[in-house]
């Protein structure tokens, strides 16, 4: 059986996001390279058009290249396990997938087995969601953790100590692979949903909002972050550029939200904000 590869050469920082959006278009199987990633679909079973319309849609904010070939079917985790290494957030957060073996004792350890989510913590924008939520009170919280991919911010804010959790994702294989990494977490308090924000019929306000996603997005979803957070509640996200941190900001005061705090990691930034009393 023969699969179509799309090998895409970017900054390796931009990857990440950049998978995302290339799956929507019926690729399902992706590996890191150092020059960017592979993608793999099932031979004519992808939208060319879409991938098309990605490459010139983020061609304007990094350098992309894309080539296509055919290989034979192999086994790609294998070859991703290979290359996959743990990632260590300020000293304080262990993130390892299953096959990874981890003396050393950390005071949080999250396992997490991507398959074809993303969130692994080997993205700037999610090791700095990581990073701030370990320096915010999620005691008794109320959480929404929106476009959750591998639901690692949801443990995360479990192992924190959050009363609930309620994660949520546009895409079937994040749910599937959300709930086993909850699961082998041993995070009870965690729910997690297939759908947009705007399809939840969530009851009652939150304490903490968690959207790591893109900027478009955000822009886009701002208002509902700002009426499902409660007075004083707190709204942490990345996904985009340091450059596009006053777009974000902007927005994000036109629903009563003052940013409070910024931390960066090479390009990209994660803002956090408070919403007035």
């Amino acid at each position: 059986m023969y699969y179509t590869r799309l090998q895409v050469i970017c900054d390796p920082d931009f990857s990440e996001i950049l998978m995302a959006e290339i799956a929507e278009a019926g690729f399902d199987t992706f590996m890191e390279t150092e020059k960017g990633f592979e993608a793999y679909a099932e031979e004519k079973s992808f939208n060319e058009a879409l991938v098309n319309e990605i490459k010139d849609k983020y061609a304007e904010v990094n350098p992309l290249l894309f080539f296509y070939d055919k290989v034979k079917k192999q086994n790609w985790n294998e070859e991703w396990e290979k290359s996959l290494q743990p990632i260590i957030v300020d000293d304080k957060c262990l993130i390892r997938a299953e096959f990874h073996r981890i003396e050393k004792k950390y005071p949080y350890e999250i396992v997490i087995t991507p398959k074809m989510s993303f969130g692994t913590g080997h993205h700037q924008t999610t090791y700095l969601m990581i990073q701030s939520q370990m320096g915010m009170n999620h005691q008794n919280k109320r959480v929404m953790d929106a476009g959750c991919g591998t639901a690692i911010l949801s443990i995360m804010a479990s192992k924190l100590g959050a009363k609930e959790v309620e994660a949520f994702d546009i895409d079937e294989w994040s749910t599937i692979n959300g709930k086993e990494n909850i699961e082998n977490n041993h995070c009870p308090n965690v729910r997690i949903y297939q759908g947009k924000i705007a399809e939840m019929n969530f009851k009652g306000r939150f304490d903490i909002i968690l959207a790591n996603i893109n900027k478009n997005i955000l822009l886009a979803e701002m208002e509902s972050y700002s009426s499902f957070l409660g007075p004083k509640g707190q709204l942490l996200l990345s996904g985009f550029y340091v450059q596009d941190v006053e777009d974000i900001e902007r927005s994000a005061q036109k629903q009563g939200l003052k940013k409070t705090s910024q931390l960066d990691r090479e390009t990209w930034a994660a803002v956090l904000f408070e919403k007035s009393a």
